[in-house]
C-alpha cells in the first residue's frame, strides 16, 4: 500500500502538489489524471523520491519513505516513461538486465529472469534478446521499457504516460498487453496520463487533478464518470462521460426484456459484452432489438431503453 499523508510539494512559490492524502492499495491500479501542469508526474516521482516533497508523509506498507536509502528504494519500484530510455548501446537483454545486474544477481539468475520477462511481454528472446533500441518499433519499445522495469520484480510499477508517443492502435494493443500482465503479476501500478479514455480503460480508481495539484476526485471510473464530485471534474470529464460509462458496464447488468411476441431477434450479442457494444449493436439493427446469449442460450432482449435504464 502507498500513503499520502496531507502531501505538498512546491517549487519556488508555484504549488505543484497540494495537501494530497489519499492511499492506493496494494494489487490495484490507480491512473493519475488532470490538465497539464496539475501536479500528475510531481506527485508519481514523489514514491520513489526522484522528487522530494515539501511537507507530509508518503508511506509504502507502513513505512516512511524518507527513512528508506534512496538508492534502494528506487531500485525496488519500477518506472517506465514516455521515451523509454533504453541504453543505446546495450542489446534488448542488457537493458532488462540493468537492475538484477546493479542488485548483484548472478549470470545464470539474470539471464532466466531476462528471458521470462521477455516472453511474459510477448518478445520471443531467440528474436528479440540481442537486438538493439535502434531496431525496435515504437510498441516493441514500450515492452521492453515494462519488462526492464520488472526486472528485479518490484511490488509497485510507476508510469508516466509510457503509451503518449504511440500512434493509436498499438497504444491500445499496449493498454490490452498491461491489462493482461496485471492479472497475472497482481502488482500495484501508478499510471499517470492525461487521457480520459485511458484512464478509464486502465484504472481500478482514478485520482483527478486540477491546476495547482488539487485533489478533486478519488473514486473507481464508473462513480467518477456517473457522480462527478464537482464542477471541475464535469467539465473535465466532458459530455461523452456516460458515453464512456457504457464501456464499463456488461449486458448482463442490464435489466433484459422478454422476447413476448416479437420472436427472438436474429442478431445477438453475449452477456458479457459492454453496453456500448450493445449499443452499436442495436443501433445497427432494423427493429432496434439484439438477442442477449449465453452459453448457447437466449438469457433474453436488450435495446436502447434498457441500455437508458442501465446507465441512469
Amino acid at each position: 500500500m502507498i500513503t499520502f499523508d496531507r502531501v505538498s510539494k512546491r517549487f519556488g512559490e508555484v504549488v505543484a502538489v497540494r495537501d494530497l492524502s489519499l492511499e492506493i492499495a496494494s494489487g490495484e491500479i490507480v491512473v493519475l489524471l488532470g490538465p497539464s501542469g496539475c501536479g500528475k508526474t510531481t506527485t508519481l516521482r514523489m514514491v520513489n523520491r526522484l522528487v522530494e516533497p515539501s511537507s507530509g508523509t508518503i508511506r509504502i506498507d507502513g513505512r516512511d519513505t524518507r527513512e528508506m536509502d534512496v538508492n534502494l528504494l528506487r531500485r525496488s519500484i519500477g518506472y517506465v516513461i514516455q521515451q523509454v530510455g533504453l541504453f543505446p548501446h546495450r542489446t534488448v537483454a542488457e537493458n532488462v538486465a540493468t537492475v538484477p545486474r546493479l542488485l548483484g544477481w548472478d549470470r545464470a539468475r539474470t539471464h532466466r529472469r531476462v528471458e521470462g520477462l521477455l516472453d511474459l511481454v510477448g518478445l520471443p528472446p531467440g528474436q528479440y534478446a540481442h537486438r538493439l533500441p535502434s531496431e525496435l518499433s515504437g510498441g516493441e519499445g514500450q515492452r521492453v521499457g515494462v519488462a526492464r522495469a520488472l526486472g528485479a520484480d518490484p511490488d509497485i510499477l510507476l508510469m508516466d504516460e509510457p503509451f503518449g508517443a504511440i500512434d493509436p492502435l498499438v497504444r491500445g494493443r499496449l493498454q490490452d498487453e498491461l491489462l493482461r500482465l496485471q492479472q497475472v503479476l497482481h502488482k500495484t501500478i501508478v499510471f499517470v496520463t492525461h487521457d480520459i479514455d485511458e484512464a478509464v480503460r486502465l484504472g481500478d480508481r482514478i485520482a483527478l487533478f486540477s491546476a495547482g495539484g488539487a485533489l478533486e476526485q478519488y473514486a473507481a471510473p464508473d462513480l467518477l464518470l456517473g457522480a462527478p464530485a464537482s464542477a471541475f471534474v464535469d467539465e473535465f470529464l466532458g459530455d461523452g462521460r456516460m458515453v464512456r460509462r457504457l464501456g464499463l458496464r456488461r449486458v448482463r447488468s442490464a435489466r433484459l426484456r422478454d422476447p413476448d411476441g416479437q420472436g427472438v431477434p436474429a442478431t445477438a450479442i453475449d452477456a458479457d459484452a459492454t453496453l456500448r457494444e450493445a449499443l452499436d449493436a442495436v443501433l445497427g439493427t432494423g427493429d432496434g432489438r439484439v438477442a442477449v446469449r449465453e452459453s448457447g442460450r437466449i438469457l433474453g432482449i436488450i435495446d436502447s431503453e434498457s441500455i437508458r435504464e442501465a446507465v441512469r
